[in-house]
């Protein structure tokens, strides 16, 4: 399969002698949905920043596949503060151009957004203020704007913060379900990841390097997350 992100033997430091990252390396291939977790201040999110080109590595190199097309999500923020902006107007903000341009949507623009509030469960919804849905449907209508762009890489940065823990198994099964049905590389990354945990095949743990990179089940009790029914004890 083809390698959508290699990283190899990257350094990172915001300054001169405080290393975030020391010597990681992972390489992600197309199709995989890969959870990136670790505690706080571990430095999960700053490796996501540095795939996107948000940040440079001090050493060592970040290849992304030139032909992949990406989806981010950001870690949440004020959405839209007071203003009614709808699901639909938020979700069709994924099919502007680049530079931020406004301008009347192209018929296949709109058949996209269309297409991604549909497979996000929100059909019913696509006129509603964004402010007035739960945390979780927000993170859907979310999850639809980076899916409107039909990205082949998907980057979610703590999708599931302030979000209830059924809604969090909810947006896992979803994420799981845009993997299989488009087919797109999934970088999840959370501190929170008992909602992914067991529709992954692949967590990397971050704690100033990769101290863990496997499947779930070979990860160590304390890691795992009881307040999900699935999360499995040692």
């Amino acid at each position: 399969m083809t390698v959508v992100v290699e990283i190899e033997d990257v350094d990172f430091g915001y300054r001169a002698g405080m290393r975030v990252l020391e010597d990681v390396s992972l390489s992600v291939r197309a199709g995989e949905f890969v959870a990136i977790a670790g505690p706080n201040g571990g430095g999960k999110t700053t490796l996501l920043r540095l795939v996107l080109g948000l940040e440079r590595p001090t050493s060592g190199t970040i290849r992304v596949d030139p032909a992949a097309r990406v989806g981010y999500l950001p870690q949440r923020t004020r959405l839209v503060g007071e203003a009614p902006v709808t699901v639909r107007e938020v979700v069709s903000t994924g099919r502007l151009a680049p530079a931020g341009i406004w301008g009347p949507l192209r018929a296949t623009d709109r058949d996209a957004v269309e297409h991604a509030i549909e497979r996000v469960g929100l059909a019913d919804r696509a006129d509603a203020p964004l402010r007035t849905l739960s945390g979780g449907m927000q993170q859907r209508a979310l999850i639809a704007k980076a899916i409107a762009s039909e990205p082949t890489l998907l980057a979610l940065d703590e999708p599931t913060t302030g979000v209830d823990a059924a809604s969090q198994e909810s947006l896992g099964l979803l994420l799981e379900e845009l993997r299989g049905e488009l087919g797109v590389t999934i970088l999840y990354v959370s501190h929170e990841f008992g909602a992914v945990e067991h529709v992954v095949g692949r967590i990397v743990l971050v704690r100033g390097g990769i101290v863990y990179d496997g499947p779930p089940s070979g990860l160590p009790g304390v890691w795992h997350d009881p307040s999900h029914d699935h999360a499995h004890h040692a």
